[in-house]
C-alpha cells in the first residue's frame, strides 16, 4: 500500500472535523440570533386595540375661577382700623360667620366721650327747662298781680260820680298806670316765652347732635367685626401700604384704610374653568360642548363641564414671552369638588365630536410605512406591518379603520424594520 494513503485519511478527518465545527458554529449563531429576536419580541411594549366611543378632543390649559364672588371692605367712616383677628386664609366660611375683627379700643373711648357730652347736653337742657318753668310761673304771678291792680283801678275809677273831682282824676291816673303795667307785663311775658323757646330749641339741637354722635360711634362699634356675606372660602387681598413691591396679603396687626378691600369670598358653587383656546382650534368648539376638566392638584378626578361662553375676540396674555393671543372659553362645572379652589391650574379636554364603536389605539402605536399609516401586529413572536386608515386623532389616541378589536399592536417600531 502506498504511504500517501494515511496522510489522505488524516486530511479527510481534519476536513470532516472542520465541517462539523463550522456547522456547530453556524447553528449556534443562528440560535443566538433567533433567541435575541424572540427576546426583543418579548421585550417590545404592546397595546390592545379597543372598540368603543372615541372622543375627538381639543386640548387646552387654564385655571379655575368663580363666576360669583363678593368683596369685604373696611368701613368707610371708621378711623384707625387695626386688625386683631382674622379667619385663616383659604378656610371655608358660611354666611354670617365672623371673618375679620378690628381693635375696638379707640372707638370705645370715643363712645365714652360722646356719652359724657350727651349727658352734659341733656343736663343743660333739663336745667333750662326748669328755669323756663320758674320764669313762666313768675311771669304768670306778675301778670295776675297786674290784672288785679288794673281791675282795682277800674273799680276806683268807676266811683267818679260819688267822689270828689280830685279823687276821680287820681283814680283815672291810677287806671292808666295799671293798664301800662299790664301791657308791659304781657310784653315781658311774651319776650320771656320766646327767649326760653329759642334757648330750649338750641339746647335740644345740641342734645340731639350729641345723641347722634353717640349712635354713630355705637354703629362704628358694630363695624368692628366683618362677617361673611355668603358661603365660600376666604381669600385676603394684597396690602399695598408698604408699596407695590412689598405687598403682602392682609394679616393680623395691619391697618386698613376707609373703604379698602381686605378680602374676597368666591362662591364655590359657581366654579368654572377658564380655558385658553388657540386661534387654530376656535372653529372646532361651540357653546354647549362638553368639557372634561382635569385639575392638576387632583389628577385622579375628572369633572364634567359645559361651555357657557366664548370670547368674540382674542385676548393677549403676558404670562409667556413673546406675548400670545388666544380666545377664552368658560366652562361651568356641573358638580364642583369641595376641595377645589379658584386659581388652581387645570387641563381641559373640549369634546369636538363623538365617534361611536370606533377602533382606537395609542398614538405611539401608529407608524408611517412607505408614506402611509400602519401598525405592527404581534403574532407568533413576529411583527407584521398592517396598513390602517386614520379616522380621527387625539394627542394620546388615534381612531383607525382596518384593524380588528383585541389586536395586539406594538408601541415601538421593531429593530429590523428600523434598519430596513
Amino acid at each position: 500500500m502506498s504511504p500517501k494513503v494515511p496522510a489522505a485519511r488524516r486530511w479527510l478527518k481534519y476536513f470532516v472535523r472542520l465541517t462539523v465545527l463550522a456547522v456547530i458554529v453556524a447553528g449556534s449563531v443562528y440560535g443566538v440570533r433567533e433567541f435575541r429576536k424572540n427576546k426583543q419580541a418579548a421585550d417590545l411594549p404592546v397595546a390592545t386595540a379597543r372598540k368603543g366611543e372615541f372622543l375627538v378632543l381639543v386640548r387646552s390649559r387654564g385655571q379655575l375661577m368663580a363666576r360669583r364672588s363678593q368683596q369685604i371692605s373696611a368701613p368707610i367712616d371708621v378711623p384707625d382700623l387695626q386688625i386683631i383677628w382674622q379667619a385663616p386664609a383659604g378656610s371655608a366660611v358660611r354666611t354670617n360667620d365672623p371673618v375679620i375683627r378690628f381693635d375696638p379700643g379707640r372707638t370705645q373711648q370715643d363712645l365714652k366721650e360722646k356719652q359724657a357730652s350727651l349727658a352734659q347736653a341733656q343736663s343743660a337742657l333739663d336745667q333750662a327747662v326748669a328755669q323756663s318753668r320758674i320764669t313762666e310761673d313768675q311771669d304768670n304771678l306778675d301778670l295776675s298781680t297786674s290784672k288785679y291792680a288794673h281791675e282795682r283801678a277800674k273799680l276806683e275809677a268807676s266811683k267818679q260820680a260819688i267822689v270828689s273831682r280830685i279823687q276821680g282824676e287820681e283814680s283815672e291816673i291810677d287806671l292808666g298806670l295799671a293798664e301800662g303795667k299790664l301791657r308791659v307785663q304781657q310784653a315781658a311775658m311774651t319776650t320771656h316765652k320766646r327767649s326760653a323757646e329759642s334757648k330750649l330749641s338750641s339746647l335740644e339741637r345740641a342734645r340731639d347732635n350729641a345723641k347722634g354722635q353717640v349712635e354713630l360711634v355705637e354703629y362704628h362699634l358694630t363695624q368692628m367685626e366683618l362677617r361673611s356675606p355668603l358661603d365660600g372660602v376666604i381669600n385676603y387681598m394684597p396690602n399695598y401700604s408698604q408699596g407695590w413691591m412689598n405687598a403682602q396679603p392682609f394679616r393680623v396687626g395691619d391697618r386698613a384704610g376707609a373703604g379698602q378691600i381686605i378680602a374676597e369670598i368666591p362662591d364655590l358653587g359657581t366654579l368654572e374653568m377658564e380655558c385658553k383656546v388657540e386661534e387654530i382650534d376656535r372653529g372646532r368648539i361651540t357653546v354647549g360642548a362638553t368639557v372634561l376638566v382635569h385639575v392638576d392638584a387632583f389628577p385622579e378626578t375628572t369633572l364634567p363641564a359645559k361651555i357657557d361662553s366664548i370670547t368674540p375676540l382674542t385676548e393677549q396674555s403676558f404670562n409667556e414671552w413673546p406675548p400670545t393671543r388666544s380666545f377664552r372659553a368658560y366652562a361651568h362645572l356641573e358638580k364642583p369638588d369641595p376641595r377645589m379652589r379658584p386659581g388652581m391650574n387645570s387641563a381641559a379636554d373640549l369634546v369636538e365630536r363623538r365617534i361611536p364603536d370606533a377602533i382606537h389605539i395609542p398614538a405611539k402605536a401608529l407608524f408611517t410605512i412607505a408614506g402611509k399609516p400602519a401598525v405592527y401586529i404581534k403574532a407568533n413572536g413576529k411583527y407584521t406591518p398592517t396598513p390602517v386608515t386614520v379616522v380621527a386623532r387625539n394627542p394620546d389616541e388615534v381612531a383607525v379603520d382596518g384593524l380588528p378589536a383585541g389586536t395586539l399592536v406594538t408601541l415601538a417600531e421593531p429593530p429590523q424594520e428600523k434598519k430596513q
